[in-house]
Parts: structure tokens; C-alpha cells; sequence
């Protein structure tokens, strides 16, 4: 029993650390569709990108024109994360990932056609 009681201490040792790390938050604000941007030494800032976005997909566009704008002016950061109404957005080259947290499951939202636009997943033909 001596030699588990260290084991135990180090067990609610680590899972009292990990309830104190603070989560990011997505801002929730409605219509607004913010770009995150990190500080060198780590800080997260959420700045307005776009005001009046009537749904997440109108978000995800905004955010993928300035990751393409900022290529186009010789960035070499392929991807963007954003925020719409507490939901995180996740824009690259091969599409659009959603998710609830920062470091929670992704889902697939929207994909790149042949032709650069944002679509749902399946809708175009593979002619």
C-alpha cells in the first residue's frame, strides 16, 4: 500500500495541473469572423476580419481569402485559423476543418474544387 500511495500523489498531482491550464476560447460573438493571431512569446489575440457574416461558411471564405491575399504577397504560412460564434476554423490548402476547442477533434467542412472555391465535401464530380 506504501509503495501506490506515490504513484496516487503524482496521478492528482498531474490531473490538478491539467484542470488549471486554461483552455482558448473561441470569441462568440455573433456575425463577427475573426483571424487569430499568435505573439511570439505565445499570446493569442482574436482580431475582426469580417463583421456581419451571416454563417460559419461565409466566415471560412473570408479566412481563406487572407491566407491566399497574404501568400500572394509572399507569406510562406499555408494555414489560418479563425473564429465564428465559438467555433474554431482551421483554413488551408486542402480545405476547411471545424472544431468546438483549439485542440479538439477537426471536422471537414468545406474542401477546394478544382477551380479554388469552397465547397461541401462530395458535391463535385471527380470527371
Amino acid at each position: 500500500m506504501l509503495k501506490r500511495l506515490p504513484l496516487f500523489a503524482a496521478l492528482g498531482l498531474a490531473l490538478s495541473l491539467a484542470a488549471c491550464e486554461k483552455t482558448l476560447e473561441a470569441p462568440a460573438t455573433p456575425g463577427v469572423c475573426y483571424a487569430m493571431a499568435v505573439a511570439p512569446g505565445g499570446a493569442v489575440k482574436f482580431n475582426a476580419l469580417a463583421r456581419n457574416q451571416p454563417d460559419l461558411e461565409h466566415c471560412a471564405a473570408e479566412l481563406d481569402i487572407m491566407r491566399l491575399r497574404f501568400l500572394g504577397l509572399g507569406s510562406n504560412a499555408k494555414h489560418v485559423t479563425g473564429a465564428y460564434q465559438s467555433q474554431f476554423l482551421f483554413v488551408g490548402p486542402e480545405g476547411v476543418y471545424t472544431s468546438a476547442t483549439y485542440k479538439g477533434f477537426r471536422y471537414l467542412m468545406l474542401v477546394h474544387s478544382g477551380d479554388g472555391r469552397l465547397v461541401t465535401p462530395g458535391t463535385m464530380s471527380s470527371q
